[in-house]
Formats: structure tokens, C-alpha cells, sequence
């Protein structure tokens, strides 16, 4: 890419779409592309061609996703996948339609597999049985990725998919309702030390492991990507993370101790809801 070009970044507003516009403009790229949801709404097939038509972008950042974490998912299944559906599409096509140059797609680690070896690598993806709680979110991410794949072997186009591990970062999500599980977490120990609260409730055994990495630190490396390799370089996607994990629970007590709780807290299993206490003693 040039740093005169016209980048179009779906989803500026969101954590990732604002750290790939931070990172740009740092980088001296100058003609940024970007529009809200009420400008433009990108599970409307005509309102997509239409700005494609008239904008003229050369690249594309597709960040632009429904998103949320379990609670979120599993209440509203049906909107997750036919939001994140008709969004990958619309832009996807779009983007072949009008002869953009390169196309960078953001997938999920969700895509894996349930009980995928670790480490994930990209030749597991649909070895086996999804996760349920984010299923319909995680087979729209698929058919993002093999959208990309199959238009890039039938078109000749340069779609380029890449599958981010746990992100966190400026502008995340803090709703409870909605949130993964890192914000949540601040939130609620942030909550419970301005509320003088003894104890935190959170989802889980905390013995799940998760990777994190800071968006703007996979945005640095979604640029690098679509600044230095096309799609043969790196086949259909690949995996962005640090490659070091760490329990839930391990999580929640770094995340208590930052905000400043000093002692270790107790985890207290209640099987009937599923739930675990950090209880401060």
C-alpha cells in the first residue's frame, strides 16, 4: 500500500477498526476511508455496492463484525450469525465486484474447534465439533474465511484472512451483557473496590486458559501483512497471538491486583449455576 491510497476500514469505531485507523495514520497514510452504522449499513446489500461504487476504496479492512461474549452469544445466536453473515458478504463481494486490490479479513479464535490441541494452528479448523455457546458466531467466521479462500481460487482476487487470539484494549466492550471476558473482569473488580464489594462473581472454574494480545498490537500486524504478503504467501489464514497462555483464574488475579486488591482470593465452586466467587479476605 501506498500512503496516498484509499483505504476503506469497516468497523472504524470498534476496538480492532480503531486501532487499525491509529496505526495507519501513524504510519503516514493519509486518505482513510470510514463511515458509521447509520451512514452505512453493511447488511444491506445495495447500500454496500452503492458506496463501493461511488468511494472507490482500493483496500479494505474488514473489521466491521457483531460481536460479543457467551452471555451474548448465547442469547441472541440468530442475530450473530445472520449479522456477521450478511456483512462478510456484502463486503466481500463488493470488494471482487469493484476491483479492490487487497482485502484484509478478520476472523476469531472461535473458528477452532472445541477440544483442539494446543497450540491452535490453522490446519485445525473444522477437524472437529464447535464450541456451543458461540456456534452460530463462529460458523459466520468460517464462512468469512472460506468466502475469502474461494473467491481468491475462482476471481483471482487478494483476500487475505487473519485470526486474532483474545484482544483486548482502548475501546473495548465494559457491558456485562456483551463483553468477553478480560473487560468484564475489569469491570467488575473496578466495581467492586469503588463499591468496597467483598467478593466478584465470575463465569466458569477459572481452569480455562486464554491468549491475550493488545489490539493495538495486532492492528501493527494486520498493516505489516497487507503492506508485505498476498494470499499465496500465507494460504487461506493465519493465526495473530503471542503464543503464551494463562488460566481464567490466573487472569482475574492479575487483573485484582492491578486495580488493587492485595490478597489472594479464595474460589469458592457453585455447580448448580456454574459460577465461581473470588471472595476477598
Amino acid at each position: 500500500m501506498d500512503k496516498t491510497d484509499k483505504i476503506y476500514i469497516a468497523g472504524h469505531r470498534g476496538m480492532v477498526g480503531s486501532a487499525i485507523c491509529r496505526n495507519l495514520r501513524s504510519k503516514g497514510y493519509t486518505d482513510l476511508i470510514t463511515r458509521t452504522h447509520s451512514e452505512l449499513d453493511l447488511t444491506n446489500q445495495q447500500a454496500v455496492n452503492e458506496f463501493f461504487k461511488s468511494e472507490k476504496p482500493e483496500y479494505v479492512f474488514l473489521a466491521a463484525a457483531k460481536v460479543g461474549g457467551i452471555l451474548a452469544n448465547s442469547t441472541y445466536p440468530a442475530e450473530f450469525i445472520y449479522d456477521n453473515l450478511m456483512i462478510e458478504a456484502n463486503v466481500i463481494h463488493a470488494a471482487y465486484t469493484y476491483g479492490i486490490k487487497k482485502l484484509l479479513f478478520l476472523g476469531s479464535s472461535c473458528i477452532y474447534p472445541k477440544f483442539a490441541p494446543q497450540p491452535l494452528k490453522e490446519e485445525y479448523l473444522l477437524t472437529g465439533e464447535l464450541e456451543p455457546t458461540n456456534e452460530a458466531y463462529a460458523i459466520a467466521k468460517i464462512a468469512g474465511i472460506r468466502l475469502c479462500k474461494h473467491y481468491n481460487q475462482q476471481y483471482g482476487t487478494n483476500f487475505i484472512s487473519v485470526m486474532p487470539t483474545n484482544l483486548y484494549g482502548p475501546n473495548d466492550n465494559f457491558d456485562l451483557e456483551t463483553s468477553h471476558v478480560m473487560p468484564a473482569l475489569i469491570r467488575k473488580f473496578h466495581e467492586a473496590k469503588i463499591n468496597n464489594e467483598p467478593e466478584v462473581t465470575i463465569w466458569g472454574s477459572g481452569s480455562p486458559k486464554r491468549e491475550f494480545l493488545h489490539v493495538d498490537d495486532m492492528a501493527d500486524a494486520c498493516i505489516y501483512l497487507m503492506e508485505n504478503y498476498d494470499y499465496q504467501d500465507i494460504g487461506e489464514f493465519v493465526n495473530i497471538g503471542t503464543g503464551k497462555d494463562l488460566s481464567i483464574k490466573e487472569l482475574a488475579e492479575l487483573i485484582k491486583d492491578v486495580v488493587g486488591r492485595d490478597t489472594v482470593p479464595d474460589y469458592i465452586q457453585k455447580t448448580c449455576r456454574q459460577l465461581c466467587c473470588l471472595c476477598f479476605r
